[in-house]
């Protein structure tokens, strides 16, 4: 096993900026695991399966591939051999989901693609149980945590930075409701691992939060 700090957090924390600062600093290899749910969301969309067609899915994860790939310090991701790194941040993906993470058939799919990744390199992996299922045994475990109106509102922001036409309200609302589905989900629900360590972002700057990260990681290391 290689050296594993495992990143968890509500959506719009920050975790995927901190993730790809910190894997930089300090040579780990940046996993974004929501990615890879993300594109399981995605193929079940063009394929018109439903969170409720648990046999159509299953067809949907016997052939389904997802690569995460590092070009120029940039997280490219690729679903049966298509870039759809942009397409997969998209509110149609962001609506669903959390539907989808919440099945087991998926969970079992993707979980052990992600133990994998640890197997044979240090890496920095960020998620909503990283700490809890994925790594359990995780040299470092970080929560990331912020206040909800600060979550929506860079949410909001990175939305309307990337072209998408959203209300503020909007993205609240979804945050809010993706939330609930996974604090409640039976299988792998988002809690903070007992022996994580908080980092609250809501007034810190990205630079203050790495900087925070950082000490936290030296001690371990």
């Amino acid at each position: 096993m290689g050296f594993v700090v495992a990143i968890d957090g509500p959506a719009g924390s920050g975790k995927g900026t901190i993730t790809k600062i910190i894997a930089e600093k300090r040579n780990l290899v940046s996993i974004d695991t929501g990615a890879m749910y993300r594109c399981v969301a995605l193929d079940c969309l063009e394929n018109k399966v439903e969170p409720t067609d648990i046999e159509g899915i299953e067809k949907i994860l016997k052939d389904i591939d997802i690569k995460l790939e590092n070009k120029n310090g940039v997280q490219k991701v690729f679903l049966n051999g298509k870039d759809v790194s942009e397409e997969i941040r998209t509110p149609k993906v962001d609506d669903v989901v959390a539907k989808y993470a919440a099945i087991k058939q998926v969970r079992d799919k993707v979980t052990p693609i992600q133990r994998k990744m640890g197997e044979t390199q240090n890496i920095i992996m960020e998620g909503r149980d990283i700490g809890t299922v994925v790594f359990p045994n995780a040299d470092v475990k970080i929560f990331l945590d912020c206040s909800l109106e600060e979550r929506a509102n860079r949410r909001y922001k990175q939305d309307i930075e990337n072209g998408m036409n959203v209300t503020y309200e909007e993205v609240l609302e979804s945050i809010i409701e993706r939330n609930k589905l996974e604090t409640e989900r039976e299988i792998a629900p988002f809690v903070k691992a007992e022996d994580a360590i908080v980092v609250d972002t809501t007034h810190l700057s990205i630079e203050e939060v790495v900087n925070e990260i950082l000490k936290i990681i030296d001690t371990f290391k």
